[in-house]
């Protein structure tokens, strides 16, 4: 894997996230992703013992500690109807909202 984000690749990300960058923002925006991928392999090329347990904040993260998962179950709302009654305008049981008038940024 290469040391740096090369031009061609970071100007590929740009086309591919359809940002519009003058040069200067490009230039600026390159420098700080190679700062950061810099930053992730120092970080990475410190030894760690694999004995070492994963801490958040300082404080050892147990696993009795976590919370636990909550069951991925739908329930419905309670009143729909009551909630629909409240809205200025419905068609067929969908809320009916007035049209955003859109301008394009320069």
């Amino acid at each position: 894997m290469s040391d740096q984000i090369s031009v061609e690749v970071f100007n590929h990300l740009v086309d591919l996230a359809a940002l519009e960058l003058n040069p200067e923002q490009a230039a600026y925006l390159h420098q700080q992703l190679n700062n950061q991928l810099r930053a992730v392999r120092e970080l990475a090329s410190i030894p760690v013992d694999a004995e070492t347990e994963a801490n958040l904040h300082g404080v050892p993260y147990i696993p009795e500690a976590r919370s636990p998962l909550r069951e991925d179950a739908r329930k419905p709302l309670v009143d729909t109807a009551a909630i629909l009654a409240q809205v200025p305008q419905v068609a067929n049981g969908y809320i009916v909202v007035l049209d955003i008038p859109h301008t394009t940024l320069k």
